[in-house]
């Protein structure tokens, strides 16, 4: 048996363990009312939180919590609706902040890291960015 045998079996092995029990965490959430201010749910690799806060405000902290943890801001770019913020860290580790805006005073925020996820840091980057509000 070759490599290219086992690589369909192994993907689909990874895609049941990274994917398992979101679907009913997403579900629960959406029940519970996920659009109330502060809200958060990790959903398929990806942090979202609803903030009671305006879009500037969330961008604005952001930028000074990525700066604050010393990552390195790659892109980043805003309009009246959304923003966006790609960064790195010294690990290599990708980082993807969006935020879009639902409400005067109610943006999503939603924090990915690398293709697959990070929930302990998708958290403590959103903790950062809350103390910055």
């Amino acid at each position: 048996m070759n490599y290219r045998q086992l690589l369909l079996p192994l993907m689909l092995g990874l895609s049941l363990l990274v994917n398992n029990g979101c679907p009913a965490v997403f579900v629960g959430a959406a029940a519970g009312g996920a659009a109330a201010a502060g809200a958060v749910r990790y959903v398929g690799g990806e942090l979202r939180s609803t903030e009671e806060v305006t879009l500037s405000r969330a961008w604005k902290a952001t930028q000074l919590a990525m700066d604050d943890l010393e990552f390195h801001i790659e892109e980043k770019g805003k309009d009246a609706f959304d923003a966006e913020l790609k960064a790195s860290g010294a690990s290599g580790k990708k980082i993807k902040v969006a935020l879009k805006k639902i409400s005067d005073k109610r943006p999503e925020v939603r924090i990915r890291i690398g293709i697959f996820g990070d929930e302990s840091l998708s958290r403590q980057i959103l903790e950062k960015i809350k103390k910055r509000f």
